[in-house]
């Protein structure tokens, strides 16, 4: 399945990584069967060609890391022709002056890298320009749940701050879910992901103090490397590439 981009197998891969998270799914907790966790391709640097593919193999939701290649992919005329039902996850850190440029895309499902009252304050003032009459922008909130330096997200004591200033301050943004991208090469042999605890318990923290329902918030966490493990402690969102698509190029 991983192997050089010309020979990839797609559909096959897509049908192996669904039939996965079916055997994850059935891993989790009572409370848990009935819902039904998401898949997001990540098409990231990948061709037109194997996101029709994919589309074909039955997937809607894909995602993307980079503003750019995500207006480019969204406004392709055969991808508009051919994917009429695509939805698509903006999954990259969104910057201010970029916003305008994401808002503006066909099929655009949600924005998963909230991180700040400034960026949400924008995205709420933005998207009636944007949008269908009376509609909401779906969000979510990257949470930095390693504490590393070199990744987006907000701090899990900050959470239920952001939290509360989305539903009460953001009238034009609906708030499905928190995500977070975790500490790279983390061994799922190891024991629970340390990353997709802290997530359950920002939710958790989320739901207590705010009095929200837990089935309303999404967990958006694991990706190619552990979406399985996301999966059994509770991940209702994964974002996986390469075990679709292949190794990954290089972005130029």
């Amino acid at each position: 399945m991983l192997r050089k981009m010309g020979e990839v197998d797609i559909k096959l891969g897509l049908k192996t990584v669904l039939s996965k998270i079916e055997q994850a799914s059935q891993k989790r907790i009572p409370e848990l069967q009935c819902i039904k966790p998401r898949l997001v391709a990540v098409s990231k640097t990948h061709p037109n060609n194997f996101i029709i593919e994919a589309y074909e193999g039955g997937q809607r939701h894909f995602g993307e890391n980079y503003v750019q290649e995500l207006v480019e992919k969204a406004n392709n005329q055969e991808i508009l022709e051919r994917c009429k039902d695509i939805k698509w996850h903006y999954i990259g850190h969104l910057q201010s002056n970029k916003i305008n440029k994401v808002l503006s895309i066909p099929n655009l499902f949600v924005i998963e890298t909230v991180d700040s009252k400034k960026l949400a304050t924008a995205l709420n003032q933005k998207w009636p320009e944007f949008g269908p009459p009376d509609s909401k922008l779906r969000v979510m909130l990257q949470v930095n749940t390693s504490g590393e330096e070199a990744k987006s997200g907000i701090s899990p004591n900050e959470i239920v701050n952001l939290t509360k200033y989305v539903y009460e301050d953001c009238t034009n943004l609906e708030l499905d879910g928190i995500m977070t991208i975790g500490r790279f090469g983390y061994n799922p042999e190891d024991g629970p992901n340390p990353d997709f605890l802290c997530l359950k318990q920002c939710r958790d923290e989320i739901c207590q103090i705010l009095g929200v329902d837990w089935k309303k918030i999404n967990l958006s966490m694991g990706m190619s490397t552990d979406y399985e493990q996301a999966i059994e402690m509770g991940s209702t969102n994964v974002r996986v590439g390469s075990s679709i698509f292949g190794y990954r190029p290089q972005k130029a």
